[in-house]
């Protein structure tokens, strides 16, 4: 892979709040972040020794795309996406933040992960498998793996530690913990955004399976954060050869986990170095989603 990878950030005048799995987050002042999204990579929760080039820029304007896609269902926390435009002190960051950085408005963050589920697959398979529900929401005997849902399924989570796994609930935990009514709005956004967003990318040849939400509030206004129906946070399938009954390819880390798979490793860190051809492989099948979504080829 080539040097231009960006795996970590060290911007000295902004204090650091967090380095997640992916993304590098710095207080601009009282009111604004900046949010960097690196070329790190993680699977099973565990970061790779290894970046995937471009992983981060195309992380970043897939959400930039999508969040000017729904903005008439739901503001979101972005100000500005130009180097250009950001504090003078950032400007000599320029390599390190053009394309894949965002400056947004801070908010307070919900105690809930937004999960729509529109296919049966992942770990809500698994619990239709065992009680013909997930999170709490009676399902039709006889459904296959994969299958389209006859109505997409809000099935939120809580949000762990990094490291830790987030852990499904119920809708009606989920209401306890934010209110009948912050709860009936978000779960009505989430699912208007999924439904626009699955028959905008089927019309392109992908399958939003399912996908995540994060939102936050801002002066009580209710605002989406975070990524937004990026292959991270997102189940995409190719529609070509989708059949159900059966586990299906997918345009993000598809290729690592089943090198992952192959070599045994245990899912705890220390990670094993990436092959440079996984690496390519995987680099790959992120590029293709972008293209296919947007209709562009990646910008620097």
């Amino acid at each position: 892979m080539s040097q231009s990878a960006v795996t970590e950030t060290d911007i000295k005048e902004l204090k650091l709040l967090s380095r997640g799995k992916v993304r590098d987050i710095y207080e601009i002042d009282a009111d604004k972040l900046l949010i960097i999204t690196t070329d790190r990579i993680s699977a099973y929760d565990v970061i790779m020794p290894n970046p995937i080039d471009d992983k981060g820029k195309i992380l970043n304007q897939i959400t930039l795309f999508w969040m000017d896609k729904i903005k008439d269902i739901i503001p979101n926390h972005t100000i500005s996406s130009k180097v250009e435009e950001y504090p003078e002190v950032l400007h000599k960051y320029k390599d390190q933040l053009e394309g894949r950085s965002v400056i947004v408005r801070k908010a307070k963050p919900l105690p809930i992960e937004c999960i729509v589920r529109g296919y049966i697959t992942g770990s809500g398979w698994k619990d239709y498998l065992k009680t013909g529900k997930v999170s709490g929401h009676n399902l039709p005997e006889g459904l296959k793996e994969s299958e389209m849902l006859a109505e997409p399924l809000f099935t939120p989570s809580t949000k762990a530690d990094l490291g830790e796994h987030d852990e499904n609930i119920t809708v009606e935990k989920a209401m306890e913990m934010l209110g009948d009514d912050l709860l009936e709005k978000v779960q009505n956004t989430t699912l208007s955004i999924y439904k626009r967003a699955r028959d905008y990318a089927r019309e392109r040849g992908i399958i939003i399976a399912d996908t995540k939400f994060e939102f936050g509030l801002v002066d009580g206004e209710l605002i989406i954060i975070d990524e937004v129906l990026t292959p991270d946070s997102s189940r995409f399938w190719p529609m070509e050869g989708y059949e159900a009954g059966k586990s299906q390819p997918s345009f993000d880390k598809q290729f690592l986990r089943d090198w992952l798979t192959d070599i045994k490793f245990n899912k705890m860190p220390p990670a094993p170095e990436i092959p440079e051809e996984i690496q390519t492989k995987t680099r790959n099948k992120y590029l293709e989603a972008y293209k296919l979504l947007t209709g562009s080829d990646l910008e620097a």
